[in-house]
């Protein structure tokens, strides 16, 4: 059957962490570890609230400032301090956009309200014919329905539609229901992978 949807995850796919030093900086100043700073960030309550959209992003940080015994407007400095290692992989989304319009390209990202606004800003919406981002539909990853609902948008069947995410279980989620998939490990051995697949369903 041909691939008719190609979809990508966002956070460790489209923009990665390339350097850890601003983080591991970050981490020693405030007596924590590497892993105890991101589990603030990314692995916290808060953080599931606002990637089901249950709070707003907004809550998120307040929560995170909380946290680290911190105020909320030192907290806008640690925040911008623990993403600025992130890389926007351009290489990436020029490939992305050569699929189009062969292909429909959809997001599937488990991430905060803000999202959409950081990837239009950052100049990068036009790759998507849509987005589905889990504040936004109340679902996260590997929830089953929130790759359904993705389907839905394009009018595609799993078998239709190939998924890349850096996390395994997001992974097998998607293949649970029928979808291709492929664990993203880095960008060239992804796409390789990627164009495998495609010229395999022509």
């Amino acid at each position: 059957m041909n691939i008719r949807a190609v979809y990508f995850d966002f956070g460790g796919v489209l923009v990665r962490t390339e350097d850890k030093a601003p983080r591991t900086r970050l981490a020693e100043r405030l007596g924590m570890s590497y892993k105890e700073v991101e589990g603030v960030v990314f692995a916290s309550e808060s953080s599931r609230l606002a990637s089901t959209g249950a709070i707003p992003e907004e809550a998120h940080w307040q929560a995170c400032a909380e946290a680290l015994g911190v105020s909320r407007q030192e907290m806008d400095a640690i925040g911008q301090e623990f993403f600025a290692g992130d890389v926007i992989d351009t290489g990436l989304l020029d490939t992305i956009r050569s699929l189009r319009p062969q292909y429909k390209i959809g997001l599937i990202s488990n991430a905060w309200s803000g999202l959409r606004v950081y990837i239009t800003r950052n100049g990068f919406a036009d790759i998507f014919d849509h987005m589905v981002i889990s504040a936004e539909v109340g679902m996260m990853k590997p929830d089953p329905q929130i790759y359904y609902h993705a389907l839905e948008q394009f009018g595609v069947i799993p078998q239709e539609a190939v998924f890349l995410d850096d996390f395994e279980e997001n992974i097998t989620g998607a293949q649970a229901i029928g979808m291709n998939a492929i664990h993203f490990t880095d960008p060239r051995q992804a796409i390789q992978q990627l164009k495998s697949m495609l010229d395999s369903r022509v």
